[in-house]
């Protein structure tokens, strides 16, 4: 299950603690403790709800039941060119 948050985080890249409870059918408690050891490794960030997300002009509105527990991947992910066979960032 934690290879599957993985793969949920880097496709949206920032999420809502909610939106992940509902997408992998469990408590948010629980889906916190599924963050946990990707969050001490450095892989994965909680977010500050004071920061603008840059998808409204006037920042986030308050809303409730997780929706402004966000969290996001950090941990960037090497692409490898296929003529030179060097990792690019």
């Amino acid at each position: 299950m934690l290879l599957d948050i993985k793969r949920y985080l880097i496709q949206h890249q920032r999420t809502s603690i909610r939106d992940l409870a509902l997408h992998f059918n469990t408590e948010q408690d629980a889906m916190r403790g599924m963050l946990e050891p990707w969050i001490k490794k450095g892989k994965v960030k909680k977010c500050e709800t004071n920061t603008t997300c840059g998808g409204c002009s006037d920042g986030c509105p308050s809303t409730s039941d997780g929706e402004m527990e966000v969290y996001e991947w950090v941990e960037k992910t090497l692409q490898f060119s296929p003529r030179s066979h060097t990792a690019t960032s």
